[in-house]
């Protein structure tokens, strides 16, 4: 049965160099009722964002011409095009290069091969996520004008840093721990830590200060 719960009116930008990768991931999502625009290299996947302006970006790691770290450091730098979610497909599994994805501006880093309908479930999450911080901001009564007080020589430590992206994407103490294979109760700590340095009150200012001063 075709699920079209998500992906009514949602665009996605597939960009890879395998042409079986992308027939076999463009079929799927298209079944499941996204409409699916493909690239097959970065700097062909970006003449395309600006024609196709997609909700969401697949983005291969290894490709010609434009590897996918270059694209997606192109897509963050840009203000018009920094918002959207991006997931990254790597045959590249090692911890540090999930890192190293994550950290150029990756929201999701998925290895190959992969499960096609956890590549759905990602794409669907990553999309409801965009969606809650969008309805937020335009929530009638909300006030993201207010200024953060935070000192401006604040300094985290790098694995601060990774958990502040991770809270900023939204993610939970637990989810924290599984993605960097520690304990709760470590991230719970690294959370306090960063709210004592930033004199922030809670995890929503955290968050919204990691993405204000791109730290996220």
């Amino acid at each position: 049965m075709k699920d079209t719960s998500v992906g009514d009116q949602k665009q996605l930008l597939l960009v890879d160099d395998d042409p079986n990768l992308i027939l076999l991931v463009k079929d799927y999502l298209e079944f499941r009722g996204f409409s699916v625009v493909t690239a097959e290299n970065g700097q062909d996947a970006l003449h395309k964002v600006n024609t196709v302006n997609p909700d969401m970006i697949i983005c291969d790691v290894m490709m010609p011409q434009m590897d996918g770290y270059a694209f997606v450091q192109q897509i963050r730098e840009s203000p018009d095009t920094e918002w959207i979610p991006i997931l990254f497909l790597s045959a590249k599994g090692q911890s540090q290069d999930r890192i190293k994805g994550l950290n150029t501006g990756a929201d999701v880093y998925m290895v190959k091969p992969f499960e096609p309908e956890e590549l759905v479930a990602q794409v669907e999450s990553s999309l409801k996520q965009a969606s809650r911080i969008t309805r937020h901001q335009n929530r009638p009564g909300t006030t993201p004008t207010v200024t953060l007080q935070v000192p401006y020589d604040v300094e985290l430590t790098p694995t601060e840093l990774k958990v502040v992206q991770f809270v900023a994407r939204g993610m939970a103490n637990r989810e924290i721990a599984d993605e960097l294979n520690v304990s709760q109760r470590t991230i719970e700590s690294h959370v306090s830590n960063m709210l004592g340095k930033t004199g922030l009150h809670n995890r929503t200012e955290l968050a919204r200060w990691a993405i204000e001063s791109s730290k996220a």
